[in-house]
């Protein structure tokens, strides 16, 4: 992606381009004001041509409806601190990179007061995130609309205004992009205790994100007194992880209803949950289990299901499992 300010110099362009003047109607005058002269008029045609090209190029509402996207799915992710010697690269996949022994090493104190300080970056990250993001599309309307008016006047005596704004704005991008990635953790103090001739390597803390988790909503279906529920992360991880489903039953009547709810551990991307009532509304939640290195969670997914009217269907013996009064069981794959 390029964010080279090219174009905007008077002085660099080629004011014999036949591509930068207008349609010879157009020439004739701007916006009913008196004609410019010849050298005034190319020089405000060749300006108005590469503001054009800034706002369909570098700051285009493609590229900025992308970085919302962009944007809303970091909202979503889970972040992690993740160990690292200091010469190697955050997600580099070697399983060997932070021997077992230096986790034993670390002090839990100081590696809790590294995960709240690791959150309250995360969320200072976000939050920088979405202003960047609302100034650069305040900066593409004020120039979109510098770009529509008739005035001449902004293109010939204040170019000098709306460079510096073209200016910020590729500086606001560059901010935009390089804070995208989570960053790097600064220890005030040593997680690692003094082990003796114990040999430890130097370490870093990184901040990493993890893809949120997500109910398939096309294959998750209520049945007259059970459901079956998938889900599924959008990067798989290098490992398996372990998940927590919960549910529970919307508007109960009676305090025995009020038990129809539940936190069950799975360890796949699919659970049936049986014996439910018929004919009412359920609702899912999934989220990770939460792990040692977890500093941020700020979403998880939820699924509102109705169960189906009629007789239950009652599961057969294999189907039963022994979580409580709700007898629940991993679906088969």
């Amino acid at each position: 992606m390029n964010f080279q300010m090219t174009g905007l110099g008077l002085d660099k362009m080629k004011l014999d381009s036949p591509q930068s003047f207008p349609d010879q109607e157009n020439v004739e005058e701007v916006g009913g004001q008196q004609l410019l002269e010849p050298e005034a008029w190319r020089t405000y045609v060749e300006r108005r041509h590469a503001l054009r090209e800034f706002l369909t190029s570098d700051l285009s509402p493609h590229l900025l409806k992308r970085h919302h996207a962009r944007m809303n799915l970091l909202r979503k992710c889970s972040y992690h601190i993740e160990i690292l010697p200091k010469h190697l690269a955050l997600g580099d996949q070697n399983p060997l990179a932070v021997p077992n022994t230096v986790f034993q090493h670390i002090d839990p104190r100081r590696f809790q007061r590294m995960k709240k300080l690791g959150t309250a970056q995360t969320k200072i990250q976000l939050l920088l995130l979405g202003d960047l993001l609302e100034q650069l599309a305040q900066g593409r309307a004020e120039l979109d609309a510098l770009r529509e008016s008739p005035d001449p006047q902004p293109f010939l005596s204040g170019w000098g205004l709306v460079e510096q704004r073209l200016a910020d704005l590729l500086a606001i991008m560059d901010s935009f992009l390089a804070m995208m990635v989570p960053g790097r953790l600064h220890m005030k103090h040593h997680l690692v205790s003094d082990v003796g001739s114990t040999k430890i390597p130097p370490i870093q803390l990184m901040l990493s994100t993890k893809m949120p988790i997500m109910f398939d909503r096309r294959l998750s279906v209520a049945h007259q007194d059970w459901v079956s529920l998938r889900w599924f992360v959008t990067i798989q991880p290098a490992g398996p992880e372990q998940f927590e489903l919960r549910f529970k039953l919307l508007d109960p009547q009676t305090q025995e209803e009020c038990t129809q709810c539940g936190i069950i551990p799975v360890a796949a991307c699919t659970f049936n949950i049986y014996n439910l009532l018929p004919s009412r509304s359920y609702k899912f939640t999934i989220r990770r289990a939460e792990g040692y290195t977890l500093v941020y969670e700020p979403w998880r997914d939820s699924l509102t299901l109705q169960t189906g009217s009629g007789s239950p269907e009652r599961p057969t013996p294999s189907q039963l499992g022994e979580l409580g009064p709700f007898p629940t069981t991993p679906s088969e794959r």
